[in-house]
């Protein structure tokens, strides 16, 4: 095996030119992200930068704590990134996203990390980055649910307001809303499974390719965290969904869609 290529500042750099086709097919299309894109890109690089000098030296000094607080804050930050998308769930509602997303997320972690690796929680080589890709997945899946299930719900109100009228119940009314917010965040991960191998290498794999582990081993694990994450989304998504709904309504069944 070839050791890894480690980039200098100058390979570094150039990367970025391609912003500037990005710009132009903005500028073409009259798209008005062209300052979304450079603040995003700004702060990628930024809070990567950060992020690697803080795990730098977290692996130079393992210690329990800081693998701790460094999960704790990826947690915290999970859940606050997919609430501030949908700002317009109740209290409620946003209490329970929160609880789903960082117990199904923080129990994936554990059985991935001592379940499937087999390895010590506290080792941050490990665990850091095992739980970087679960709770990222975790709560894009969130946010797009989140997302589909107050886009439908609001579409549809004037069948909402029928069926209700209508006397159907609260449950029948809006679990296919949430079957529907369910099905699309899974959407993503499914059909990236679906041409993993084929059209093309994830990331996880392509990684521990580059540093010099063998693909067979790399595959394995592959296919164990997309498994994983699959999972950790379904799981996510799932109960953010069918304990929030439960929210819209009181004890005599009436719904208010104003709580969403």
């Amino acid at each position: 095996m070839n050791h890894i290529v480690v980039l200098n500042l100058w390979q570094f750099g150039i990367v970025y030119l391609l912003l500037l086709i990005v710009l132009a097919v903005f500028k073409r299309c009259k798209i008005n992200q062209s300052k979304f894109l450079l603040i995003g890109s700004l702060r990628m690089t930024v809070q990567l930068v950060l992020a690697g000098l803080v795990l730098t030296y977290i692996f130079e000094n393992p210690h329990p704590l800081f693998v701790l607080l460094y999960l704790a804050a990826m947690i915290a930050m999970s859940i606050h990134t997919a609430l501030s998308r949908n700002r317009e769930i109740n209290k409620r509602f946003r209490a329970i996203v929160a609880c789903s997303l960082g117990f199904t997320g923080f129990f994936m972690i554990l059985f991935f990390v001592l379940g499937v690796v087999g390895v010590n929680f506290w080792n941050p080589q490990y665990t850091i980055p095992i739980s970087g890709m679960i709770m990222g997945n975790a709560m894009t899946g969130v946010s797009l649910g989140l997302k589909t299930f107050q886009e439908n719900v609001k579409t549809q109100k004037a069948q909402i307001e029928a069926l209700m009228n209508a006397g159907a119940t609260p449950k029948s009314i809006l679990l296919p809303f949430v079957n529907k917010g369910v099905e699309t965040a899974l959407l993503p991960t499914i059909n990236s499974m679906l041409g993993m191998g084929i059209i093309s290498l994830p990331g996880m794999m392509t990684g521990q390719i580059l540093s010099g582990t063998l693909p067979t081993t790399a595959i394995l694990y592959q296919i164990a965290i997309m498994i994983t994450i699959t999972t950790v989304v379904c799981l996510a998504v799932f109960f953010s969904l069918f304990f929030g709904y439960r929210t819209l309504y009181n004890k005599k069944n009436q719904i208010s869609l104003d709580l969403l």
